[in-house]
């Protein structure tokens, strides 16, 4: 299942598929044990792949992907919203408890939350039918100066990242603009950020 979500968040936001190798670095796992994993998911219909080339998950793939993915995102909701978590330190924790709820907690869940569409960070949450929706956006370090749009999701990668935008002001439906100097925030203020940050903020287009 962790093998199907990374594979999966790799490509939900570019378009590049993902390597052996880059698979081997997000999960920390030596390079020879992804490739044995790989070969399995290949054998149970999983995935398509081919000596030294990308792994792509096929439809069969995508679907469990999706089952993982939208357990994971819940529970960063529900940590959220329910349990008092910041945005910055859920994703270790849902990553345990996505492999424990059952179905029927993951479903009441879902029900006390009203049924969200995006988790704290704006990702998508796959419905329980694996419908999902996500919207039209480009990232801020790939705008043009003078691009301006509300923040649509942020990457979890880097919590240091997560905080210092909390510490700004800066969260989902945050509205702003790029400039050669920085991000114009509400109320005039510019901001001066780090190529990750950058890297990590996705603005409606």
């Amino acid at each position: 299942e962790d093998y199907l979500k990374t594979i999966y968040a790799h490509t939900e936001w570019q378009p590049e598929p993902i390597t052996p190798s880059a698979l081997a670095g997000k999960l920390g796992i030596a390079p020879s044990s992804v490739t044995e994993m790989v070969k399995k998911l290949a054998a149970m219909g999983l995935v398509t792949h081919v000596p030294y080339g990308a792994v792509r998950l096929n439809e069969a793939g995508t679907a469990r992907a999706l089952q993982v993915v939208r357990r994971h995102r819940l529970i960063e909701t529900w940590l959220v919203n329910e349990m008092g978590y910041t945005w910055d330190a859920v994703h270790d924790e849902a990553e345990v408890l996505e492999h424990a709820l059952s179905e029927r907690l993951l479903a009441a869940i879902d029900a006390r939350l009203g049924h969200p569409r995006r988790d704290p960070h704006g990702d998508p949450i796959p419905a329980a039918d694996g419908s999902l929706q996500r919207p039209a956006a480009v990232l801020l370090a790939e705008a043009a100066p003078g691009h301006r749009g509300a923040v649509v999701r942020i990457s979890d990668r880097d919590p240091a990242v997560l905080r210092l935008l909390t510490d700004n002001g800066i969260g989902l439906d945050t509205a702003l603009e790029l400039a050669d100097a920085g991000v114009l925030l509400p109320g005039g203020r510019m901001l001066a950020l780090s190529a990750e940050a950058l890297a990590s903020i996705w603005v409606s287009a």
